[in-house]
């Protein structure tokens, strides 16, 4: 995140296991509802474009590189980097900040962890506003990594066995994840590299070129993905649709109809279980697509404004 006017502060927080998460507070400081800003990925970290959700005039916000993600230190580390370890980094912001309540906010990778998160400390939350829902089912992980989207994207599933050695065209994600996670660091970049181009390559609804530079392609970021979807992001499996309907404050879903990523269905399921649950449309992808954005930015001024 680059400091500009509206920056109140930015600084590192030590956490534990020799964590220094990056952490930029941004907005109306004096702003009645603060928002914490959950980024996806795993692993992916915060940039400019995420301010671009948000109204600094009116509302505070506070983002964070996760563990080992952008800015944060040690660049890519996996060691004590978990999903329960992710959950109480939020808590330990929000008391270092001295945030009583707050509004959760996130997409893919970030709503699943915002709302893990809400399930074990539901006081602190005022509402939440996700997209791109996800909820680390083996079904969500497992649609991605057996090439479930093919009948739409036929041509990327294929690029992706093109990156995969004959012998393993059967399972070509448990071969990737391995190497990946693996101690060869150029086969581990070369995996890498094959997951971060599909992904890449689904996440929106057009055919604009974003194939990345091999040479200048830094894995740390997919490596931790991997890492954590290896692991099921460290959830029990069905844990967070079996508890839905534990999340009482008001939570607004908003899912594109042609996500890539994360399959509809998750939302839709996600929304039936939540007491106070709101599921919005948009024709959109995965990505940060205009409908999309619109609407979530809408809402978290709607409820920023609440007296």
């Amino acid at each position: 995140m680059t400091p500009d006017k509206f920056t109140n502060q930015h600084f590192f927080l030590d956490v534990s296991h020799g964590h220094k998460l990056y952490v930029y507070d941004w907005g109306k400081s004096d702003a009645k509802l603060p928002i914490i800003f959950l980024h996806g990925g795993p692993g992916s970290g915060n940039n400019d474009s995420h301010k671009q959700r948000f109204d600094p005039s009116r509302q505070r916000v506070i983002f964070f590189d996760q563990r080992g993600a952008g800015k944060s230190l040690p660049k890519g580390s996996l060691r004590a980097n978990t999903t329960t370890e992710a959950i109480e980094d939020i808590e330990q912001i929000a008391n270092h900040l001295k945030l009583k309540r707050f509004i959760l906010s996130g997409g893919s990778w970030g709503s699943c962890l915002a709302l893990a998160y809400a399930l074990k400390y539901p006081g602190r939350i005022q509402a939440m506003v996700l997209s791109g829902i996800f909820c680390a089912s083996r079904a969500e992980i497992g649609y991605i990594d057996n090439g479930h989207f093919q009948n739409f994207f036929p041509d990327v599933w294929q690029q992706y066995l093109d990156r995969t050695p004959q012998k393993h065209l059967k399972n070509p994600s448990q071969y990737h994840y391995r190497q990946a996670l693996g101690k060869n660091s150029q086969a581990a970049k070369k995996s890498a590299y094959a997951y971060s181009e599909l992904e890449n390559a689904l996440v929106a609804l057009d055919d604009r070129p974003r194939t990345q530079n091999f040479d200048e392609f830094d894995p740390s970021s997919t490596i931790i993905e991997l890492y954590y979807l290896k692991h099921g992001c460290f959830l029990k499996e069905g844990y967070i649709l079996d508890n839905a309907p534990k999340l009482t404050m008001p939570i607004w879903l908003v899912q594109g109809r042609y996500d890539m990523v994360c399959p509809p269905q998750t939302a839709f399921r996600l929304n039936k279980g939540l007491a106070n649950g709101q599921l919005i449309w948009t024709t959109a992808g995965h990505g940060n697509d205009r409908p999309t954005y619109d609407v979530v930015r809408t809402l978290l001024l709607q409820i920023s404004a609440q007296p």
